[in-house]
């Protein structure tokens, strides 16, 4: 996405844990075209950090028209065994730095008229296996934003959500952690990536990508007891 953004000349703000990965992206953000590229690093389990990135990004920008949200912690892909604690983790990094970064720049993004986007998954609608801790954070953030950008329209309020609801896609990450387990289709990141931030900028409510994951959350409420088979199928597992 920040590549994206670059090409069309934006001026940028990236944040995460690792400082020279930070340092070469906004590195190459300039080269295809940023007018500005900064970046902060940050970990999102922390209670001040999220506070911190809004606050760099407010003082060296000037302001927001974007708050892309996108980070999530680690988590196995396998079997829940009762690690609560991970659980607790995991939804400090994946659901509430998001509400805590949304709300610090919720001011400046109603003078913007800005939107917030929140990356979202189809487990967040159609929870799978091997997959507890990511999909209970993932759809906190479908409920919680969902409910604000009906809050933030009754108040008519400038500033749109974007809730992005996201398949398999062919990240080194989540393919490292899937491969040999599911039997799904991965699809490209550069092209989700265009497609989140073309959302943001027409000011959607929603984007399913790719388009077929609508159609399967609404097979899930129509046909419950075939689509949980298909889902149970489609993974390798022996007990």
């Amino acid at each position: 996405m920040a590549y994206h953004y670059g090409r069309f000349g934006a001026k940028i703000v990236i944040t995460g844990r690792r400082e020279k990965a930070l340092q070469q992206v906004a590195e190459k953000c300039l080269s295809l075209g940023a007018q500005e590229a900064l970046y902060i690093a940050a970990d999102m389990a922390s209670e001040s950090d999220p506070d911190k990135v809004v606050d760099f990004a407010l003082d060296k920008l000037g302001g927001l028209d974007y708050l892309v949200l996108n980070h999530i912690g680690s988590t196995p892909f396998s079997m829940w065994s009762g690690e609560v604690d991970h659980v607790s983790w995991l939804m400090k990094v994946n659901f509430f730095s998001y509400i805590q970064m949304a709300w610090r720049a919720l001011p400046s993004l109603e003078q913007s008229k800005g939107s917030l986007v929140i990356v979202s998954s189809v487990a967040g609608k159609m929870p799978s296996p091997f997959t507890a801790p990511y999909t209970s954070t993932k759809s906190a953030l479908n409920g919680f934003f969902g409910s604000l950008s009906h809050e933030l329209a009754m108040k008519e309020s400038n500033v749109s959500v974007s809730i992005c609801t996201l398949g398999l896609i062919d990240t080194e990450s989540a393919m490292k952690k899937v491969r040999g387990i599911t039997k799904m289709p991965a699809y490209p990141a550069a092209e989700a990536a265009l497609n989140i931030i073309i959302t943001g900028a027409t000011r959607q409510q929603e984007l399913y990508y790719p388009w077929f994951t609508q159609i399967i959350t609404l097979c899930k409420d129509w046909f419950p007891s075939a689509t949980n088979y298909v889902i149970q199928n489609s993974l390798n597992y022996n007990p």
